[in-house]
């Protein structure tokens, strides 16, 4: 859920947002890498994901929010994530991320404003200095908390991203046709 009563400056930022970017590692899982036995015998690197953000990725794309994630490590796991969330824009092993950035905004035909973007580390920092609405998850860095629109109340993994996706469709008038779906406001 987002945050209490966010203020009409944030509100007003999340209204013009047409496009969704993250960070995958501290922002859609907790950070955590997981090694464990490929196959092979070999070693497989995998991640865990939250429900919640998921299902928040998902309606996001089927009310015409478009959605992406620039990581800066590979991670076939991080794949398989993204395309079950609907995910447009899937970029890995870029930790220099305004290129991918700004890529994906000729590509998707929006300007800074219109661009959302959730990170909680350093690398990220370039990215929300120019997004339109800047977030960041209750576990990011102390530096990146200073710098953004929103910091949620959920840490990565646990919620933020739903917290985020939330707050851009109650802003953008969405929310309700959420409810609606599952029955919980009138038709």
């Amino acid at each position: 859920m987002p945050n209490p009563e966010p203020s009409p400056a944030l509100l007003a930022r999340a209204a013009k947002i047409k496009l969704l970017l993250m960070d995958a590692d501290g922002v859609m899982t907790d950070g955590c890498l997981y090694n464990v036995p490929g196959p092979q015998g070999e070693m497989v690197e995998t991640k865990g994901f939250n429900s919640q953000d998921g299902i928040g990725l998902q309606w996001a794309s089927w009310l015409g929010l478009e959605t992406g994630v620039i990581s800066g490590r590979d991670s076939p796991a991080l794949v398989t994530r993204a395309r079950q969330c609907h995910m447009k824009y899937i970029y890995q092993g870029h930790l220099e991320k305004i290129p991918v950035y700004e890529d994906i905004l000729a590509e998707a035909g929006v300007t800074d404003e219109q661009v959302a973007y959730i990170g909680d580390d350093l690398t990220d920092a370039p990215i929300l200095a120019r997004a339109g609405l800047a977030a960041a998850p209750a576990n990011a860095r102390p530096e990146v908390k200073q710098m953004v629109h929103l910091v949620t109340e959920a840490p990565g993994g646990r919620g933020a991203v739903r917290e985020v996706v939330e707050l851009l469709l109650r802003a953008q008038g969405k929310w309700d046709e959420v409810l609606r779906k599952y029955g919980l406001v009138p038709r």
